[in-house]
């Protein structure tokens, strides 16, 4: 990389944080191209790099004869009004359905995905340098893999996951942690250690649509809790739930929620801590897009104000690191004991061979550089996408602005239905994830989910903009 592309892409970068955090509002000149030059000591050509940035971005506009200005934002989404209790049988399974036909669609190679969290790439995960470690480990202990891995597993690995727990403000111990089969396993270890068939689980609304099938089959009901695409879970209708005993666990995604992008205000994620000390009701903290903040001091963990050990946390390395891996982890408080029990009763243990090349990686030092980059690239992956959602997407449309991952939720005119737009996709070869998607009961039917995890080349950009366009089609055609 040249010095010229990193002044440009560090102005971008600059002016990008400054429109998010409203030092330079919508309809705000720019200082022009000559004026930056000197104020930065850079030359015309590296300011205007960074100007096509932004506008790629979709964050400002050039004006003829005028200059540079900021352009008019996305409105968030509208917040859930209410709990609501779980689905009726067959609203169940129009949902599980549907997540069939989304699944099936990723088979065909020439679909154009806009809509798995799955990034796709070499330019996602440092495939050459785990190579080289797993490499480096087996020649020195070349037996590993002819040995079965036994529990715990890696004590590198987990040393250097309890290490990387200060910095979401957890105190975490090598010996309480637990390697999983991925961030689904520890999941659903938790729901099974805390639960039996029957009892009712809250949920997030919206939520990720893979918890929901979870939930089937392992017999439990929801009741989904009113999230704010700004602020996350509702701390006062959690209040409300626990006082009536109407639900025996909660799962939440505090950090980076999947789908909205958010992250919980530090004073709510404390009272969440204080209240499910209080009832005893375990909470199931989700924190795999945790240190996808975009930020650079990271929002602390909700197991970071535990007090008794009623937080259950969960993560995994899928998302950063090496997703054919399936490497995850979770330290379990109270129900650590349960929780190696089922793990072993599951899966035994993690393979030592992977376990140890994650373990070399983090202990490098390797990851932090890593994740700093991907952090910058999803971040303007975001910023492009919602450029592009605002110029090609009917009026009335909005979207939240993520404070970290790769996720857009996107709500639509409510004349427009995101299940008829998904099927309309789906027969031009374009994958969305349609809003009852990620609602038990099937709500969020003008919404729908956009994954930008993957290189934002000529195909994707087109396929976006045509789901923009098929969108409009089905507003016109609306009576």
């Amino acid at each position: 990389m040249d010095s010229s592309h990193t002044l440009y892409q560090k102005l971008a970068d600059d002016l990008s944080l400054a429109i998010r955090r409203g030092t330079l509002p919508p309809g705000a000149r720019l200082p022009s191209v000559r004026r930056t030059a000197q104020s930065r000591q850079i030359s015309l050509n590296t300011v205007v790099s960074a100007y096509r940035v932004l506008e790629d971005r979709g964050l400002i506009e050039a004006r003829p004869q005028s200059g540079y200005y900021v352009r008019a934002r996305l409105p968030p989404p509208a917040r859930p009004a209410s709990t609501q209790s779980g689905p009726a049988k067959d609203t169940e399974h129009q949902v599980l359905d549907l997540i069939g036909v989304v699944l099936d669609a990723q088979q065909q190679p020439d679909f154009i995905d806009l809509a798995l969290a799955c990034p796709r790439g070499g330019d996602f995960y440092p495939g050459g340098k785990l190579t080289r470690l797993m490499g480096q480990i087996l020649r020195r202990q070349p037996g590993m893999l002819n040995n079965y891995a036994l529990p715990p597993g890696s004590e590198r690995l987990r040393t250097q996951i309890a290490r990387r727990g200060l910095d979401l403000g957890m105190t975490l111990q090598p010996d309480n942690i637990i390697l999983t089969h991925g961030c689904m396993e520890a999941l659903q270890l938790a729901l099974r250690a805390v639960t039996q068939p029957g009892d009712t689980v809250g949920l997030e609304s919206p939520t990720y649509f893979n918890l929901l099938p979870m939930m089937a089959s392992l017999g439990l009901k929801t009741i989904e809790i009113p999230t704010d695409p700004q602020t996350g879970l509702s701390v006062d209708a959690v209040e409300l739930l626990l006082g009536e005993k109407r639900i025996k666990a909660l799962m939440a995604m505090p950090n980076v929620h999947n789908p909205l992008g958010c992250c919980m205000p530090l004073e709510a994620k404390k009272r969440l801590a204080r209240l499910v000390n209080h009832y005893q009701v375990p909470l199931i903290e989700d924190a795999l897009y945790a240190e996808l903040q975009f930020s650079d001091t990271l929002s602390p963990a909700v197991k970071a104000f535990d007090s008794d050990g009623w937080v259950i946390v969960c993560a995994s390395y899928t998302k950063t690191l090496a997703p054919d891996f399936r490497i995850g982890w979770m330290e379990g408080g109270r129900f650590e004991p349960a929780l190696r029990k089922l793990k072993f009763a599951s899966s035994v243990a993690e393979p030592a061979v992977l376990s140890e090349t994650i373990g070399a990686f983090l202990e490098s030092g390797g990851y932090d550089h890593h994740l700093r980059s991907l952090k910058r690239r999803y971040a303007a992956h975001v910023e492009k996408v919602r450029g592009l959602i605002a110029r090609h997407f009917p009026p009335g449309t909005r979207a939240t602005s993520p404070a970290g991952g790769f996720l857009i939720w996107v709500e639509l005119p409510e004349e427009i239905d995101s299940v008829a737009l998904f099927h309309a996709a789906i027969a031009e070869k374009i994958s969305i994830i349609p809003g009852p998607l990620s609602s038990p009961s099937g709500r969020y039917r003008n919404a729908l989910r956009l994954s930008c995890c993957y290189p934002l080349d000529e195909r994707y950009l087109a396929a976006l903009v045509r789901v923009g366009i098929l969108a409009g089609q089905l507003a016109a055609h609306r009576p």
